[in-house]
C-alpha cells in the first residue's frame, strides 16, 4: 500500500472564505471602469460554476448581457478587467482582511514538521496566491510548497484534471501517494479526474454542491478548541483533521478501493 507523502491544496474557499473578496473586487473592476454591472451573492453563486476570473466575465456577458458591445477586442477588455479586479483583490488580501480557515495554519504547519511535501494546485492566479500566503503565513510562505500550480499553467482549468496531473507530474508522484483538499464540486471533480483520494470542506458559496465521491466531506479542518463537524466519512476517525488523522482517512481510502 502507497505511504501518503504529499497534501496538494485548492485555495479559494480551501485554505481561506476569499469568494466574497473575489466577487467584490470583480463589483470594484466594474465601477472603476464605469459600467453599472454588479454581481450579487446570488448571481456570483450561479457563476462560480465557471472557473477562471476572464471565463466567469465571459460567461456573465453571454448570459446576462448580450447587448453589450466591448470596446474594440473583447478578449483585451475582459484581460483589462481581469487585471483591475486582481489588482484590488491583492491589495485587499495583503492588508489582512482574508484569514485563513479554521485548522488550515495549524495542519500546514505539522505537515511540514512531519515531512509531508506540500503543493497548491489551483485555477486562481499566481498574484493571487502570493498574496494570500504572505498576508496569513509568513513572507517565505511559497517556499514552503514545492508547487504552486497556479493560473493558466495548463490548458483546461477545474473541472478538468489538467492543474492536477501538473503538480504530480512535477512532483513526480503517484495519485495514491497524495491527498487533495477542495471545497468545491469542481475541484473535486478535477481531483476524481485525476484519482486523487480528496477530503472536501464546504465553504460559503459552495453548501449543497454535489459532493459524491469524496473521502471525507467536513464542514472545515477544525483546532483542538474548535471541533470539526464531519458531514459525510468517517466521524470516528478524530473531531478535527492533524497529519494522523490524514494518514489514516488515507489508509482507509486505499483499503477500501483494493
Amino acid at each position: 500500500m502507497s505511504e501518503l507523502k504529499a497534501l496538494l491544496f485548492d485555495v479559494d474557499g480551501t485554505l481561506a472564505e476569499t469568494e466574497e473578496v473575489h466577487r467584490e473586487s470583480f463589483n470594484g473592476a466594474f465601477a472603476g471602469a464605469g459600467l453599472d454591472w454588479h454581481w450579487s451573492q446570488e448571481m456570483y453563486r450561479e457563476l462560480l460554476a465557471v472557473t477562471g476570473g476572464k471565463e466567469r466575465i465571459k460567461h456573465f456577458l453571454a448570459t446576462h448581457k448580450p447587448e453589450f458591445a466591448a470596446p474594440g477586442d473583447l478578449d483585451a477588455f475582459v484581460a483589462g478587467l481581469h487585471a483591475a479586479k486582481t489588482q484590488i483583490y491583492t491589495d485587499t488580501v495583503a492588508g489582512g482582511r482574508v484569514p485563513l480557515r479554521p485548522g488550515v495554519e495549524r495542519l500546514i504547519q505539522e505537515a511540514r514538521a512531519a515531512g509531508l511535501r506540500l503543493a497548491i494546485a489551483t485555477t486562481t492566479t499566481p498574484a493571487n496566491v502570493t498574496a494570500l500566503l504572505q498576508a496569513s503565513l509568513a513572507e517565505d510562505a511559497e517556499d514552503w510548497f514545492e508547487v504552486i500550480a497556479a493560473g493558466s499553467m495548463v490548458p483546461k482549468k477545474k473541472p478538468a484534471p489538467d492543474i492536477y496531473f501538473y503538480t504530480l507530474e512535477k512532483m513526480n508522484l503517484k495519485p495514491s501517494e497524495c491527498l487533495a483538499f477542495e471545497d468545491s464540486e469542481n475541484g473535486l471533480k478535477a481531483a476524481m479526474q485525476a484519482d486523487l483520494p480528496t477530503l472536501l470542506t464546504e465553504s460559503f458559496y459552495t453548501e449543497g454542491q454535489d459532493f459524491s465521491g469524496a473521502a471525507i466531506r467536513m464542514d472545515h479542518l477544525g483546532e483542538p478548541d474548535m471541533p470539526c463537524t464531519i458531514l459525510e466519512g468517517d466521524s470516528a476517525i478524530g473531531s478535527y483533521v492533524t497529519v494522523d488523522f490524514l494518514k489514516q482517512l488515507h489508509r482507509s481510502v486505499l483499503s477500501n478501493a483494493a
